[in-house]
């Protein structure tokens, strides 16, 4: 049976999306450890010594049909965080990007914003999606504001959706991009990555 979404290298101006394998785990524990990202309760990034373990759940969702990337950035031409195409339904095709997350000296830069751009485009003309969703936590304020940014309309909340480690219950807040909205959005996303230089 063939899969809808095949493993795939995506290349922009400053990033590479290359899909996550083991030898990728030392440097994904050194941008882990830049502004100690596992701290922030409201989100699923591993500890330095857990990315191997990160890596492992990825392929296991990869086996289910997702494609799991390291990011790369290529000025430095050094892997500075991760991001998925997950939660994938092939027969709607539809799938989430989530898992992302970045060292936090380039949070808040065009690293973000480039890196949705090639997964949106890879999505939506490539393997003709009709939607693609994007899940954060209810208290992740700087994650909905970035989603939104994108382009994507807030669809609603899902409350007491999950279990988190320490257990508490998460409320996850869902946003949509649907493939007619596409134009407009790669649009913005190429205004915004053009006012960036």
């Amino acid at each position: 049976m063939n899969r809808w979404i095949e493993p795939t290298t995506l290349k922009g101006e400053r990033v590479v999306l290359e899909p996550l394998t083991h030898a990728h785990a030392p440097a994904l524990a050194e941008a882990v450890a830049d502004g100690e990202l596992w701290k922030l309760w409201y989100t699923f990034v591993p500890t330095p010594d857990a990315v191997a373990g990160y890596i492992e759940t990825a392929h296991a969702e990869q086996a289910a049909g997702g494609l799991a990337f390291a990011v790369r950035d290529r000025a430095s031409d050094t892997v500075i965080g991760s991001t998925r195409l997950c939660h994938v339904d092939a027969s709607n095709r539809r799938a989430e990007i989530g898992y992302t997350w970045y060292a936090r000296r380039f949070q808040r830069t065009a690293i973000n914003t480039e890196c949705k751009r090639l997964m949106l485009a890879h999505a939506f003309e490539t393997l003709d999606a009709i939607a693609i969703e994007f899940r954060t936590h209810w208290h992740n304020r700087a994650s909905r504001a970035a989603i939104a940014r994108l382009g994507a309309k807030q669809d609603g909340v899902l409350r007491n959706h999950q279990i988190s480690a320490d257990g508490s219950l998460r409320d996850t807040v869902v946003f949509s991009i649907l493939a007619h909205e596409w134009p407009a959005v790669r649009q913005n996303l190429d205004f915004q990555l053009e006012r960036h230089g």
